[in-house]
């Protein structure tokens, strides 16, 4: 396997440390609010990849750690809007993230750890910063002090002035350096805190990765992974706590980052109009395989651009696909050589072709589910047993036989239906139709 590597920037083959535990590390989510559509990004990339892991050293050989950060300052603001618990609204937001990811034929990771549950790891690896002379205490705030750490931005390759614009540092007083970021911070009565050496506060944000990786894979593990915008500060911050907490340990050996997300060729943004999440998608009937396939046809480590006419080419090929493919087959050879090679998810893709046009349903659905692509877990919404031409003529039939008695309100409630059912008449006369996005036949169960 071949990886594109960022800490050396670039494709350099992939060998674990130990092949009979491979590990991964990938930056959860913070839980105070629905999963946006370009979160799922990465998490389909890690599942590839974890699919392709378990597939080359086997289902027990590889340990993924996806964690959730569920003490935050976002989560307090939230809890302020609504008065709710902290708890009762990163309980629901955590559930929430894992449906809606599930949704997307993602597997679960072997840990999915809270940050929560790991606050006395992260004093501890505080303690022996400040023990080691790399993180100093100032009121009330413990400090990383980046000067102590010469690697600091190799990773992302930035001067110090492009560090400083890209942290969007906070001006404080008690900072020796504009570099060093928080490790603790002191908590108010009404703001969650932990006791610890230095008073009663809450840990800052990039610690809280370093301790749970710390305790779940190891002083040194394969594969870290994010999003591009997590490169700096989140990231360089990690590995520099890590690597001054445990001196002569590497933490993550291979850094692996995807790109951004469009939506119609802009970047996705509330102001823009085109901001949505996973689930307004599926609310709106997109079927979370077709998500998966949209996002499965650019490579992680370029610009993603979602399109409704993408979904709909999508829907179109997954139909045919989940009709031809069948049980007992194997993945194809160059399925896995496409994978292999940097992860070419739409590489794998055009293989899939080729072995659907050879009419191949074994190794067509074989070679899919690397990709997490035609599992019995996404196929309830193709794989139905009903005539779904049948139902969707006999509801145009009605509409028409309505229409021609002027019972305006049944013609009227069956469009509705049609439309909600995600039908689209082709030439305006009721008798030719196509399967629109969010296709779901079974909602004219009885309208007729």
């Amino acid at each position: 396997m071949r990886l594109r590597n960022t800490a050396t920037r670039s494709i350099e083959p992939f060998a674990p440390l130990d092949p009979r535990n491979v590990r991964l590390y990938l930056c959860g989510p913070t839980v105070y609010d629905r999963a946006h559509l370009g979160n799922a990004r990465n998490v389909i990339v890690f599942d590839v990849l974890f699919r392709l892991l378990r597939h080359d050293h086997g289902a027990d050989a590889v340990t993924y750690v996806r964690n959730f950060t569920d003490v935050d300052d976002k989560i307090i603001a939230r809890a302020r809007e609504t008065g709710r618990p902290i708890d009762s609204i990163t309980r629901e937001t955590t559930a929430w993230y894992l449906e809606d990811m599930d949704a997307l034929g993602n597997l679960r990771p072997t840990h999915m750890p809270r940050a929560t549950d790991h606050v006395a790891g992260m004093t501890a690896m505080i303690a022996e910063l400040i023990a080691r002379g790399h993180a100093y205490e100032a009121e009330g705030h413990v400090l990383f002090a980046v000067a102590t750490y010469s690697d600091y931005g190799r990773l992302s390759g930035r001067s110090t002035d492009d560090m400083i614009a890209g942290a969007r540092v906070e001006v404080a007083p008690y900072k020796r350096d504009a570099m060093d970021f928080v490790l603790w911070k002191p908590s108010a009565d009404d703001e969650p805190g932990w006791d610890s050496p230095w008073g009663r506060g809450r840990p800052g944000w990039h610690i809280e990765c370093s301790a749970m990786a710390k305790a779940l894979l190891g002083t040194e593990f394969d594969i870290h992974g994010g999003g591009n915008d997590l490169l700096f500060p989140h990231h360089e911050n990690e590995i520099a706590q890590s690597c001054c907490a445990d001196p002569g340990t590497g933490f993550a050996r291979h850094w692996l980052h995807n790109e951004m997300l469009l939506v119609e060729g802009r970047k996705m943004s509330k102001s823009l109009g085109n901001f949505f999440t996973v689930r307004d998608l599926l609310d709106r009937g997109v079927p979370g395989e077709v998500i998966r396939f949209v996002f499965l046809q650019t490579h992680y480590a370029k610009p993603m651009d979602w399109t409704d006419e993408k979904a709909r080419e999508a829907e179109a090929i997954l139909r045919k696909w989940r009709a031809l493919s069948s049980p007992g087959g194997t993945p194809d050879a160059a399925v896995l050589d496409a994978l292999r090679d940097d992860l070419n998810a739409p590489q794998a893709l055009a293989e899939l072709h080729r072995i659907a046009k050879a009419g191949d349903g074994a190794t067509l659905r074989a070679s899919a589910e690397l990709l997490g692509l035609l599992t019995p877990a996404l196929g309830g919404w193709t794989e139905t047993g009903r005539d779904d031409a049948a139902l969707v003529e006999a509801a145009l039939a009605a509409r028409a036989e309505a229409r021609a008695a002027k019972d305006w309100t049944r013609a009227d409630a069956l469009r509705d239906a049609l439309v909600a059912a995600g039908v689209v008449v082709t030439d305006g006369k009721g008798k030719g139709w196509e399967a629109g996005p969010g296709f779901d036949p079974a909602k004219l169960e009885g309208v007729a």
